[in-house]
């Protein structure tokens, strides 16, 4: 099946949805809207339990490892600092 055989279906399936909702909120207004309305919640809170399980079961990454300081990196900024003054 091509794209455009799958996206006439999916428009024509969304139609025929929107009808039978239609028709379904102009017969059984109260039942309709409670589904609706719990479908809805659902949805967001299924997202958010989603989520928190992905953050309660992702192991934290691995801090990194401090350098051992050799005394290396501050002469660096002391000759970068002199290398940028201006000579008299």
């Amino acid at each position: 099946m091509n794209d455009r055989t799958t996206g006439t279906l999916l428009m024509i399936g969304a139609i025929g949805i929107l009808a039978l909702y239609s028709y379904g909120l102009y017969q059984f207004t109260i039942i309709v809207l409670a589904i609706t309305a719990f479908i809805a919640v659902a949805l967001v809170l299924g997202l958010v339990g989603w989520i928190g399980y992905s953050i309660a079961t992702t192991s934290p990454p691995p801090s990194p490892e401090p350098e051992p300081s050799t005394g290396q990196h501050e002469d660096k900024k002391t000759e970068a600092a002199s290398s940028t003054e201006p000579a008299e």
